[in-house]
């Protein structure tokens, strides 16, 4: 199909627009025949899934509305707003922006927060953009990726000495709501040694979106960071959008040789926005109501990040997985454990003793330890996983005077030891431990003791 400039196609004396489909020369354009739900029907289109529209209303004065396309059947294209429906009526006509969906990156990027499109919304002007890269990414052939190798350094003791993480790795946080995530996302922000940290903020309450950019992240972490938010209010289509936005701009400094961190809360509000979308465009219900296209968004976000290409620059991710009820088997923390190199679960019985950060070692892991520490490091690094396990699989009879010591050294060391071990692992979230310092003071701590 051939398009005409449309300059004009919105102005205000609009044809009606049987006379645009019946013009000698064609133009890409078509009029809304039907909305239900969140889904907007089109006739008159012929574009890519992905393609971004505009949608014109009246309200008074000439307005509109961003959509994009997320399906079709047959001569119908379905539309997903990234705004609002208000004003859209049978009839509305729409018009095609661009076939591709891309986003704008740069350096300027730094320190400032923006929305899902890339709009500023710190009230700190505008932003001069570099390039534009593809949304979606593209793929890095698994051979030519670089191999997960070195260290990097979280500033966390109980991530640094026992949940060891390198430079290119993916790894889940795991919790239930309001065990300190957020927190935890604010100690890897400031103290992590990278060039660059990228902060995805999708689904959070606007509060929250707030009070983590100016009191967890602080003014120091925001110098090195970019935040993109997109609330729980603003439409799927926008959170989708932002979490892809959010790899994208972590792909284009990795792909500049950068050490970048990403921070990306939460995989959950993600697969959600994603199932919204899923059933509004007819897909079939699966687990607890989790459509296909949910299965194949995750793992595909997740392995955007990584070491780059021949090892020029990397990704080193951690992934919020909201564990719904403290159900630490539902399906998308099932997915996101089977895709990622690790996990770290928050426990909230430790949030309600004050243990910070509630990092529970029994269940957590870091698949490439082994590879990333020395023998003698790796060796103490399991010993303090084996006595913390051992202490909380036997922690009701010890609290309650069943346990007769004795029984097993195995456990008479753990009991020993544990408070040496509570006191390690607890940090002040404005405190930052090097991990020569962690290991070293865990050696000490099991050296005294075992």
């Amino acid at each position: 199909m051939n398009t005409l400039n449309y300059q004009n196609i919105f102005a205000e004396e609009l044809l009606d627009i049987t006379d645009y489909l019946s013009c000698s020369v064609p133009i890409i354009v078509g009029k809304v025949v039907r909305v239900v739900g969140l889904t907007i029907e089109v006739i008159g289109l012929s574009v890519e899934i992905g393609a971004q529209c505009q949608i014109h209303v009246k309200n008074g004065k000439d307005k509109y509305i961003d959509a994009e396309v997320v399906g079709f059947n047959e001569s119908k294209t379905y539309l997903m707003s990234l705004q609002t429906i208000d004003g859209i009526k049978p009839g509305s006509l729409v018009r095609i922006l661009k076939n591709d969906s891309d986003c704008q990156v740069g350096e300027e990027l730094i320190g400032r927060v923006i929305d899902g499109q890339g709009n500023p919304i710190d009230n700190k002007g505008p932003i001069n953009f570099d390039h534009t890269v593809a949304l979606d990414g593209q793929a890095i052939n698994p051979l030519e990726r670089g191999k997960v190798k070195d260290i990097l350094d979280t500033g966390v003791k109980a991530i640094n000495s026992a949940l060891t993480f390198g430079e290119g790795q993916r790894v889940g946080l795991i919790a239930g709501s309001g065990v300190g995530k957020s927190v935890l996302l604010g100690m890897l922000a400031r103290n992590t040694n990278a060039d660059v940290v990228i902060i995805g903020l999708i689904g959070e309450r606007g509060r929250e979106v707030q009070e983590f950019i100016q009191n967890t992240l602080g003014e120091d972490g925001l110098k090195k960071s970019i935040v993109v938010a997109a609330p729980i209010d603003v439409s799927s289509v926008m959170r989708i959008k932002a979490a892809k936005y959010s790899h994208a701009i972590a792909e284009y400094f990795a792909g500049r040789g950068k050490k970048v961190l990403l921070l990306f809360d939460s995989l959950t509000r993600v697969a959600h926005a994603q199932r919204e979308i899923g059933l509004a465009t007819g897909e079939p219900p699966t687990t607890k109501g989790y459509t296909p296209s949910v299965f194949g968004l995750i793992p595909k976000l997740i392995e955007r990040a990584g070491m780059g290409k021949n090892n020029h620059g990397s990704i080193s991710a951690f992934y919020t997985v909201l564990a719904e009820s403290d159900d630490k088997n539902d399906p998308i923390v099932d997915l996101s454990r089977a895709t990622l190199d690790g996990q770290i679960m928050l426990s909230r019985s430790l949030a309600d003793s004050a243990h910070y950060p509630a990092i529970d070692l029994e269940g957590s892991i870091s698949r490439l330890a082994s590879t990333l520490l020395n023998a003698k490091q790796f060796t103490y690094s399991q010993k303090l996983r084996k006595y913390w396990t051992l202490y909380k699989q036997k922690e009701d009879l010890i609290q309650v005077g069943a346990y007769a010591a004795g029984s097993d050294k195995e456990i008479d060391m753990a009991i020993k030891i544990k408070s040496e071990i509570d006191k390690f692992l607890v940090q002040d979230s404005h405190e930052k431990v090097l991990f020569n310092d962690s290991m070293e003071n865990l050696i000490n701590i099991m050296d005294s003791n075992v």
